[in-house]
């Protein structure tokens, strides 16, 4: 059952879908989604039954359609349920298919409110108070409370849907909109996605939502409230997929991506995030790892290729900053799950365990790290990029694994460089892939971009033994970019717990208790709390009750938890917030809090 895929149950050496189509009602009152899934299954072998996956749904029934239009009512068989995986939803088939042999499986289901991919939210919590939202979150294994499906990603979907929301609300999908249909009380908004996706990339929004063009291709949608900021803010995003599309192949990707309001820093400094999500049209959705022990193939490769849009947009400092900052985030994790856990490991082995329980910035960063480390050694980026691209074409509408990579690099570099076939050869892949920890070779950075930040912290840190703080003024960081900014707190952070006049005066000087960019802000209150400095609880707290950004989330209240003071502020603090939080966020707070 889990030979492909550790963390899937369903039969995937046996039968595979090519596509889905989804025909929900949104039911704001009970808070479901209640309507039916429709497979389109081949059989890669004879097979007797179809195992799919499901968590937290109601399933009413299934039925059989063959090639003939012949339908079959089939038993429903929900007996086999794993801790972590879900239930296994069995479907007997009536007779064995045959290698080859297509059909159809229709199911009947309602979601319910214990499912981790759909968040709903009521009026209050939103920016305009008079109507309810929800949105979805279906990675890593949540696509299965959404709908019943093989919830791999080693098996890539088209899909459309048909989906009825009461009016005036909008519905939006990971999908081309094809129609609407307007029946008086709601409105059933139509959706195809020709592009083969995992499961985990299909998402819906529903909520009172406006549009504003940002290009021919490109736009925002957001509550009215918010439109206009989110406009401004994310003005630069075609110029951003241009980028991409220079650096790697043109872009083909008709998707919807969700970003956070904590982008909204209304200086455009925070957008590198949009070229994240932008860059996983080529490595996430375009290719794909096909299981989650291989995430790095689509975190790494997505903030390698980040780095080198920001670099194309802004100078190749600021890819440097960004690799640095990476770093200590990779330190970070690394030192919270454990230098010698086995989940540090760049391929991490995940049989039994919850994907979610593994997720940090590792696969991000030491995968980044791996391919900058494969830049250089093999003479920099007028060699590597050709590779980059070749790489793209060769696996592009496939999942692979890491043996699949590696095969192809060692391939191309061969046939194309054989030159540098012995560099490649030389490289310690298992320690690479399987070693948990810290990166096996280091990475040497430019120093320069950083230096008049780290001699900043440097400084206050001198002036901290004698406590001579007048030398220090906001003009000190008026320069500084939000990547320099933030190396200067994780500098002062290294030497934590600092005096707390110290900190006071730091604030006195910056104003970072209240600053308006999140990773700024973040940055600080981290500081602060690694201090157990007390009087910034307001501002976490008012952190915590605005936005549920896993990234900012769950450090603090974990730092906010580790104070002498701290530990039943944030406990009462997530109770009144849990509700707020999406449920894949709360679930892993619950678990950091030890609730």
């Amino acid at each position: 059952m889990f030979e492909i895929d550790p963390n899937s149950q369903s039969n995937l050496d046996e039968v595979t879908t090519s596509h889905v189509h989804l025909d929900v009602a949104v039911d704001f009152d009970a808070k479901v989604l209640r309507g039916t899934a429709t497979l389109e299954m081949q059989a890669l072998k004879p097979a007797e039954e179809v195992v799919l996956d499901t968590a937290h749904l109601l399933i009413k029934g299934a039925h059989l359609i063959e090639s003939g239009g012949k339908s079959t009512t089939l038993p429903v068989d929900e007996t086999t349920v794993h801790k972590v995986y879900g239930t296994a939803l069995r479907l007997k088939l009536p007779h064995s298919v045959a290698k080859g042999d297509k059909f159809r499986v229709v199911i009947e289901y309602e979601t319910t409110a214990e499912g981790g991919a759909i968040q709903f939210l009521t009026p209050e919590q939103t920016l305009g108070k008079c109507h309810p939202y929800l949105f979805t979150q279906c990675e890593e294994i949540h696509a299965r409370s959404m709908f019943p499906c093989q919830d791999s990603p080693s098996v890539k979907i088209s899909y459309s849907a048909d989906v009825r929301v009461p009016k005036p609300l909008t519905a939006l999908m990971s999908a081309i909109a094809t129609g609407q249909r307007d029946d008086g009380v709601a409105v059933t908004y139509s959706f195809e996605q020709k592009i083969t996706i995992p499961s985990y990339l299909v998402a819906l929004v529903v909520g009172n939502l406006k549009v504003a063009n940002i290009s021919d291709r490109c736009a925002v949608w957001s509550e009215p409230e918010n439109l206009e900021a989110c406009a401004w803010e994310f003005a630069e995003m075609e110029k951003i997929l241009q980028t991409a599309e220079d650096l790697i192949t043109p872009h083909g990707d008709p998707c919807l991506t969700f970003v956070t309001p904590t982008l909204i820093a209304g200086d455009r400094s925070l957008t590198d995030v949009i070229a994240h999500e932008i860059a996983h049209s080529w490595s996430g959705t375009l290719v794909t790892a096909k299981n989650w022990e291989h995430f790095w193939l689509n975190e790494g490769w997505t903030t390698y290729f980040e780095r080198k849009i920001v670099a194309r947009l802004s100078g190749e400092d600021s890819r440097q900053l960004s690799s640095i900052i990476g770093e200590d985030d990779l330190q970070e994790s690394v030192t919270f799950y454990g230098k010698d856990s086995p989940l540090t490991a760049l391929v991490p082995k995940l049989h039994g365990i919850d994907p979610d329980d593994a997720y940090s910035t590792i696969p991000y960063d030491k995968g980044a790290h791996m391919l900058y480390y494969l830049e250089q050694l093999v003479g920099g980026p007028t060699v590597f990029e050709p590779y980059m691209r070749a790489y793209i074409n060769e696996f592009q509408g496939r999942s692979i694994d890491t043996d699949d990579w590696k095969a192809y690099l060692l391939a191309y570099f061969a046939k194309h460089n054989p030159e540098k076939l012995e560099l490649l050869n030389g490289v310690d892949w298992a320690k690479w892939f399987y070693a948990p920890g810290m990166p096996p070779v280091g990475n040497k950075y430019d120093e320069r971009p950083q230096r008049v930040c780290l001699d900043l912290a440097d400084r206050w840190l001198k002036a901290a033994e004698s406590s001579a703080y007048d030398q220090f003024s906001a003009e000190d960081i008026e320069a500084f970019s939000t990547m320099q900014k933030v190396i200067f707190l994780t500098r002062l952070a290294e030497s934590a717990p600092l005096k707390h006049d110290t900190l006071a005066a730091i604030d006195s000087a910056y104003a970072l208790t209240s600053y308006r960019n999140f990773e700024v802000r973040f940055g600080w209150l981290a500081l602060a709390l690694k201090s157990h400095y007390m009087e910034v609880t307001s501002s976490v707290v008012d952190m915590l009750s605005i936005q549920g950004r896993m990234k900012y989330t769950r450090p603090l209240y974990r730092l906010l938890h580790a104070c002498p003071d701290g530990k039943d502020l944030a406990e009462k603090t997530f109770k009144r917030l849990r509700g707020f939080y999406h449920p894949i966020c709360a679930r892993m707070v619950e678990k950091d809090l030890g609730l």
